[in-house]
């Protein structure tokens, strides 16, 4: 009669602890959870958030990314605007609003998409945002740009937090197509009514980051121009010897344009200037010969040959003379050559100036942004060109002044490089030095006009 007593006994122990480790189990997931949604609510996690979401050409996300940042956007009370100059390129404007909106306002512009990568050759998934024990975040678009979306949407909510108002209107434009050229983004965007009503009256844009202590800035950037030249000639035997092949003309054109590479590089080797501050001119492709399956026809010479170039210009590069250089000396028509220039974007502004940023008291702007910089006890380094090319210069096309910034300093360049990557400590000061600068400029009132 004892058995039945002691397997009650058994089950009441099991039950028990059954309780228990269910009461455990369920303690676990209550934590994980509340520790996930503490993770959602930091800066960290939701440029991690951002990182995920794959705008990598040639197939971006755009949309999922504007609705993303809508959302933040909300959160901060901030209106919003999504605009479609071209179908499936969505360029989503956020606003704001200062306490006196008749003054010239602030714009902070950001680019939605990024360069492809390639998984194969990266430590950790290139739209994981994986961010290693040393807080590293891993991801495309760390660098380029994606950061300073997050950076533009964080400072405002800190400074809203403490009861922060602009006087200047601030807005903040998340365009696509830039990493394409920006044709379909930020240049219709420029051209539009939409912007025109803005009344914008400086403007920050994409920088690069500084492996050293100092923040870059970049008043202006170069021009690139792709330049296609090609050759013509008698095909014939590979056998014999011909004058003016299409391939002879090709070389000879390419040793005229090495000489003027060399010309440029020289002057950046003796330290008489930056590498942003000379033309560069790099071939990238060459294209003759007749295709076979296995390559190319070898005793055959092509009647036509064809070379590709990626010109940068500076922003003092004279146009008309650059021009009159390719047409005489690179591809002359006396040798039966011929080429293409693929001009992309604007090398002077509507009044026929340079498109630059003047960095020196002549420029309210530049003094306010200088003095936000100094009050969070950083230090610029000497104002650059860009060696590449951005958005900004649409914008500096109209006459507005740009300032290309990323606060990112102690950092290794990787925009477009595998492995592309920024640490979650600079990604911090980041949110500061924007929270300074987005409060003293759109708070300036000294330039009224």
């Amino acid at each position: 009669m004892a058995t039945p007593h002691f397997h009650c006994g058994i089950l009441a122990f099991s039950l028990f602890h059954l309780i228990l480790l269910f009461s455990s189990l369920l303690h676990t997931a209550t934590a994980t959870q509340s520790h996930e949604q503490q993770e959602e609510d930091t800066p960290i996690t939701r440029f991690q958030r951002y990182l995920r979401i794959n705008t990598a050409h040639p197939t971006p996300d755009y949309y999922s990314a504007v609705s993303f940042l809508k959302a933040q956007a909300h959160s901060l009370g901030l209106t919003s605007k999504t605009i479609e100059f071209t179908p499936g390129k969505p360029l989503l404007l956020l606003t704001w609003p200062g306490s006196n909106p008749s003054l010239p306002s602030l714009l902070l512009n950001s680019h939605l998409d990024s360069v492809p990568a390639e998984p194969a050759k990266w430590l950790h998934p290139p739209f994981s945002a994986h961010r290693t024990s040393d807080g590293n975040v891993f991801a495309r678009g760390a660098q380029d740009d994606k950061c300073i979306a997050i950076q533009y949407l964080e400072a405002i909510r800190n400074l809203k937090a403490h009861a922060f108002s602009p006087l200047r209107s601030v807005h903040i434009s998340l365009v696509p197509d830039e990493e394409i050229g920006g044709l379909d983004g930020a240049a219709k965007f420029i051209e539009s009514d939409h912007f025109l009503r803005l009344n914008v009256g400086f403007a920050l844009d994409e920088g690069q980051a500084s492996p050293g202590d100092e923040f870059r800035v970049f008043y202006a950037d170069r021009v690139p121009w792709n330049v296609k030249i090609r050759a013509k000639g008698a095909p014939g035997h590979g056998a014999r010897m011909y004058d003016g092949s299409a391939m002879e003309n090709l070389m000879e054109s390419l040793e005229v344009v090495s000489r003027f590479r060399e010309s440029q590089f020289d002057v950046v080797k003796a330290g008489k200037a930056l590498n942003a501050e000379v033309v560069s001119v790099n071939p990238v492709y060459v294209k003759a010969g007749v295709p076979s399956d296995d390559g190319f026809v070898m005793n055959v010479q092509p009647s036509e040959a064809e070379a590709g170039l990626d010109l940068r210009l500076t922003p003092t590069t004279d146009p008309d003379e650059m021009r009159r250089r390719i047409a005489e000396e690179w591809a002359p028509a006396v040798r039966n050559m011929s080429y293409e220039i693929i001009e992309k974007g604007p090398i002077r502004d509507y009044m026929g100036r340079p498109l630059m940023t003047a960095t020196n008291d002549s420029n309210p702007w530049w003094s306010v942004f200088n003095q936000a910089i100094s009050s969070v006890r950083e230090k610029l380094s000497s104002p650059e060109i860009l060696g590449s090319t951005t958005d900004a210069r649409f914008l500096r096309q109209k006459g507005i002044p740009v300032l290309g910034f990323s606060p990112m300093k102690n950092t290794p360049i990787l925009l477009h490089d595998h492995n592309e990557h920024l640490k979650d400590t600079v990604f911090m000061k980041g949110i500061q030095v924007y929270e300074s600068l987005i409060s003293s400029l759109s708070t300036f009132t000294e330039a009224l006009h």
